[in-house]
């Protein structure tokens, strides 16, 4: 690499280096190779060179910042930071993009005012109202496929897709009603217990429903909160209430499937049961019949339907047809206060649940980090990613949705096609895994080669060996791995280059691959937001596992699994600064524990 940049050496200065780019994936998505960029890198050191746009404060040139009377002057670019414990000074390119740092907006997006994103959305939805619904994202789970007659309502059964508008699932069953001419109504199931989600989820996913509701309100739509397994409520309520056909969304994760397979053996023979993608751009048995080696076998097939998948979104609209009977006002506050999971993990302060929220962070991330993307996402001190992850995993925002506006981004081409790849591919390769992979949780879902390797080097010796409460406690003698770990507690996110790092350590500390899988898929179903979802099992696997990956040198341990280490992380970003931020956020928590005693 130094051969390469030697001219750029010369001429900008080391610090270039600091903007070497290597694929890595959103937290919002599935890991991915690293992978060089020169280009990214040309970019960078061009944006150094830019003056700032029209209407911005120019910058001065380099020779003269810190000539004001009383300023420092500057040394040569060659003798910055040489001083014994200097701090190395950021490349200008960089300066401001630390996490938390407010972002400027480019030239072309100066004037926008907060909120722009929504009303540009509502525009687009009206336009597109009448579309034509496109069948192949749908599939029937019955034979029966004629809405019965003299029903009084066709009901969706909303699970993984928990949004109003953008929901394809929604907009099936409105054009079902519609043409029979009966009212809507939608439902939600409220499992007591889900895997290891705790009380942060449950209240992020509650308090989004509770927008729901009130947005079906508005359009005259029925919502309904039935409480226990769907396979024992849901069929005798459609009886009861003679719905004459059932819509859901679909979920490729285990007990999802089971409770699509407990409803259609309950369900009445004569109900229509009808199964609509509304999570994925291109639907999952579109995308692939079969499960996909990796990114390289999947990706073809998505890209050339893009085109026929990747539409706009009609508006779903007030319903004409009101329904006879209201649905059951409903306390939300009880609902919160009878939930039977961990309350020990709360909820979080920077994502506040619901679509509207998950709109104005997509809208900052079109304005503020979008053009950070392609050159800084595997740097967990840039705030350069979308935060996006809590309200894609719950449905509250569609996938659809974010890519077409961040499409329409024209001054951010490079990072546009890498969140893209993030978002689409990555994602719905993720979903393609879970749904023809019944073991996507275990070791023996793993490759061959993978299980091979493994199981050869399951007794290789550990110079340490962590219990699951030393490690959800931070407790390892690594002080990177530790503040990854209290992000992940106290922020119910972690960066998603360390996400790979956090999750091979714990296989490097742990007895044996079962342990650490079993683990890692543990600490985030129970931590994270976008915890118990098909990305975060694909990234515990890939992780500890090779899914999605190849073979590499072998080594102890990891026998031939990619190998991540605190040296590389170095390489990559300032990991001082990164452990300085949240060893500070744990004194801060045990100031705060002793004052509250």
């Amino acid at each position: 690499m130094c051969s390469l940049f030697s001219t750029c050496l010369s001429r900008y200065s080391r610090r270039a280096l600091l903007l070497r780019v290597r694929a890595i994936s959103d937290p919002n998505t599935t890991p991915q190779h690293y992978t060089s960029s020169m280009s990214a890198n040309k970019r960078s050191l061009k944006r150094q060179r830019e003056p700032a746009s029209a209407g911005g404060k120019q910058p001065k040139p380099a020779g003269e910042r810190g000539r004001e009377s009383g300023g420092k002057q500057p040394k040569p670019a060659g003798e910055r930071g040489r001083e014994s414990g200097g701090k190395q000074p950021k490349p200008a390119g960089e300066r401001g993009r630390e996490s938390g740092g407010k972002q400027p907006k480019p030239a072309g997006e100066r004037g926008r005012e907060s909120g722009w994103l929504l009303e540009q959305v509502k525009e687009l939805r009206r336009d597109a109202k009448g579309c034509e619904f496109n069948k192949k994202r749908l599939r029937y789970l019955s034979s029966t496929q004629k809405i019965k007659q003299g029903s009084d309502g066709v009901l969706y059964w909303m699970s993984r897709d928990q949004r109003v508008q953008d929901n394809w699932a929604l907009i099936y069953a409105q054009q079902l009603a519609l043409a029979e001419e009966l009212p809507l109504h939608v439902c939600f199931c409220l499992v007591p217990r889900f895997l290891d989600a705790a009380y942060r989820q449950y209240a992020f996913m509650l308090k989004g429903l509770q927008e729901v509701a009130k947005e079906c309100k508005s359009l005259d739509i029925q919502f309904h909160l039935l409480s226990g397994e769907p396979g024992q409520n849901l069929p005798t309520f459609v009886e009861n209430c003679n719905f004459g056909a059932v819509v859901t969304d679909f979920n490729p994760l285990r007990i999802p499937l089971q409770w699509i397979e407990s409803v259609k053996k309950h369900l009445q023979s004569d109900i229509p049961f009808i199964q609509v993608d509304a999570h994925n751009v291109v639907p999952c048995w579109e995308a692939s019949e079969k499960l996909e080696y990796g990114a390289r076998t999947i990706r073809g097939k998505i890209t050339k339907l893009l085109p026929e998948f990747l539409t706009e979104i009609p508006l779903v609209d007030t319903h004409p047809h009101a329904a006879p009977q209201t649905a059951k006002p409903l306390d939300w506050e009880e609902v919160l206060s009878s939930l039977e999971v961990d309350r020990a993990v709360g909820e979080v302060d920077w994502a506040q649940p619901g679509t509207s929220a998950g709109m104005a962070m997509l809208e900052s991330f079109i304005d503020q980090r979008l053009r950070f993307f392609a050159t800084d996402r595997n740097n967990p001190n840039c705030d350069a990613l979308s935060r996006l992850s809590p309200w894609l995993h719950t449905g509250q925002l569609s996938a659809q949705r974010v890519v077409r506006q961040v499409k329409r981004e024209k001054n951010a081409s490079e990072s546009v096609a890498s969140f893209t790849e993030e978002l689409v591919v990555r994602r719905e390769l993720a979903d393609n895994f879970c749904f023809y992979n019944h073991k996507y949780d275990d070791v023996s879902g793993a490759y061959d080669w993978a299980k091979k390797t493994l199981q050869e080097h399951s007794k290789d010796s550990r110079q340490y060996l962590y219990t699951r409460e030393q490690l959800e406690n931070g407790k390892t003698h690594d002080q990177l791995w530790n503040a990854a770990q209290r992000q992940l507690v106290s922020e119910g996110k972690m960066h998603g280059f360390l996400r790979m790092y956090w999750a091979k350590k714990i296989l490097e500390w742990t007895a044996s691959p079962e342990e650490a899988l079993s683990i890692a898929i543990y600490l985030n179903d129970r931590l994270s937001l976008d915890g118990c979802d098909p990305n975060g099992y694909v990234g515990c696997m890939w992780s500890i596992c090779g899914i999605h990956d190849q073979g590499w040198a072998e080594r102890p341990i990891f026998g031939k699994i990619r190998f991540m280490n605190y040296a590389g992380c170095k390489r990559k970003f300032d990991v001082a600064q990164f452990e300085r931020k949240y060893a500070a956020i744990k004194e801060i928590s045990k100031k705060d524990t002793k004052t509250s005693v």
